[in-house]
């Protein structure tokens, strides 16, 4: 039963991806996109011209107009041409234009961090084709800095003029209030009235029927307390607050708390202490109530430090790499017919989708031939591998051989999607095809480039090792940990062992 209702739910929730909602029209939406991209080429073009003169004033015997005038030739009109369309591309790629996905000024605020760094790295073109010398590569730097200053402006007089198109905040978590009496009615009543609520409140799971309780709950009833394993494991819940009465429901409160650290959710409780096995208890007090916090993963400071680590690797990798992803993406395009980087929506933290980015190893059809070859699959449980896969090209093969088809994911891990270290993400075919609720608590983290099993034998391994790699991960955590496995994913991928 469970994994038809995970798949029917999943796919149900397919327009609820991360939460998002919007109330902004088509035609307006687009308008406010055309003026993103106009200011973000002009702070772009300003700055180059701005750091060209000022680091030439020097060279201005003629004055400034007349030493401008002998530079503006067919060109460089042409190559700034050219700069402007990759730096609104990497913006792009960077889903600075994809307004529902920005939900936060600081969001906002690391993307265009990551995008100004990227698109930087496209003025080295300036310095290629000078011949005279006067625009020379150490003005990159200079450029990077004013170009972020500049884009971080415009984009807040942007926001400025348009009020209305200011970021939302804070991406709300889904709440879950496990009971149907007056304390669980008064909790629902004390989150909902708080204008600045970081809640959005999916519903009451409670044994009791629709007849024997408020009618405020009764609407909102989703499911029964022996439904709740099957809630949790189909749709997308951040937080599970028990309100059922300590006394007479001791059990069910243990047995809540047990399903969600079976499931991998985090879950509150009002009063006393449980039994508990993985989670990590957090007293808690806020205006309204006093609650005990079960924290599936770590949620402190260190978080803070693996994102900055994650920024700083995926942008420095992503830079050094450069070449090695240029010539891959031509070798791709002269070998085969389709796209160069293939997309795939891929369930990430929490459950939520994304969609994740790697060079294309496979034919044009790959995902529509699988059908025909799901009898061939070599690997136990959900996953699906074949050791000499038909639909993988030649280039394919030993993208695969090396991970270079993975570096794409450097973007996932500048978005935010993923880190650098995680359990790896897995398609909506896998994941609707688990058998049980317990495998999803490896969504209690993000996903990842590399990870424990990768290191320990990659694709080699069955899917069993997999889940016991990922929960041990998650269980143990730590910056050192994730720092021993990026050093031991290197000579893993020089090896190539296990890869298919």
């Amino acid at each position: 039963m469970f994994p038809q209702y995970l798949t029917n739910t999943l796919h149900s929730q397919a327009s609820l991806n991360g939460g998002t909602e919007t109330l902004w029209s088509s035609s307006d939406r687009d308008y406010l996109i055309k003026i993103y991209r106009l200011f973000d080429v002009i702070a772009a073009v300003t700055s180059l011209v701005t750091v060209f003169t000022v680091m030439n004033l020097g060279k201005l015997p003629a004055g400034l107009a007349g030493f401008l005038t002998m530079r503006i030739t067919v060109k460089n009109l042409l190559l700034l041409f050219c700069f402007s369309f990759l730096w609104q591309s990497v913006f792009k790629l960077f889903r600075l234009y994809d307004l529902a996905t920005i939900r936060s000024y600081r969001e906002e605020a690391w993307r265009l961090l990551a995008a100004c760094s990227l698109g930087s790295f496209c003025a080295i073109a300036f310095p290629l084709a000078s011949t005279s010398g006067a625009f020379s590569y150490h003005m990159v730097p200079y450029f990077f800095g004013v170009v972020i200053t500049a884009t971080v402006l415009t984009r807040h007089l942007v926001h400025a003029l348009t009020p209305g198109w200011t970021p939302l905040g804070p991406q709300a978590r889904r709440l879950l209030i496990v009971g149907s009496g007056p304390r669980a009615l008064k909790l629902y009543r004390s989150i909902i009235g708080q204008s600045n609520s970081d809640y959005k409140f999916i519903g009451f799971v409670d044994s009791r029927t629709t007849q024997e309780v408020d009618a405020t709950i009764a609407m909102q009833l989703v499911g029964s307390l022996k439904q709740l394993q099957e809630i949790l494991a189909s749709r997308i819940v951040d937080e599970v607050l028990i309100a059922l009465p300590i006394k007479s429901c001791y059990e069910q409160i243990q047995e809540t708390i047990q399903t969600c650290e079976e499931v991998g959710v985090d879950c509150k409780y009002l009063s006393d202490i449980f039994q508990v096995s993985v989670a990590k208890a957090r007293f808690e007090r806020n205006e309204h109530y006093s609650i005990v916090s079960m924290k599936m993963a770590i949620d402190d400071y260190r978080l803070l430090v693996k994102r900055a680590i994650d920024i700083v690797g995926a942008l420095s990798a992503l830079i050094m790499l450069s070449p090695v992803l240029l010539v891959t993406a031509i070798a791709i395009k002269l070998t085969s017919s389709g796209p160069i980087v293939f997309t795939q929506q891929r369930h990430g933290f929490g459950k939520r989708r994304f969609k994740m980015y790697k060079f294309r190893t496979m034919v044009q059809n790959a995902e529509s031939l699988q059908a025909q070859l799901e009898h061939k699959n070599e690997a136990q449980g959900p996953i699906f591998k074949i050791k000499n896969d038909p639909r993988i090209t030649p280039v394919g093969r030993f993208l695969r051989k090396t991970s270079i088809d993975e570096l794409p994911q450097l973007v996932n891990v500048l978005l935010g999607d993923m880190s650098l270290v995680g359990p790896r993400p897995m398609s909506e075919r896998d994941v609707a095809l688990f058998s049980e609720p317990r495998l999803m608590r490896r969504f209690s983290v993000k996903p990842g480039l590399t990870c424990l099993w990768q290191i320990n034998g990659r694709s080699n391994t069955n899917f069993d090792f997999w889940i016991s790699q990922d929960l041990k991960y998650i269980d143990n955590w730590s910056l050192g940990l994730d720092l021993a496995i990026l050093l031991k994913t290197v000579p893993a991928v020089v090896k190539g062992h296990g890869a298919v």
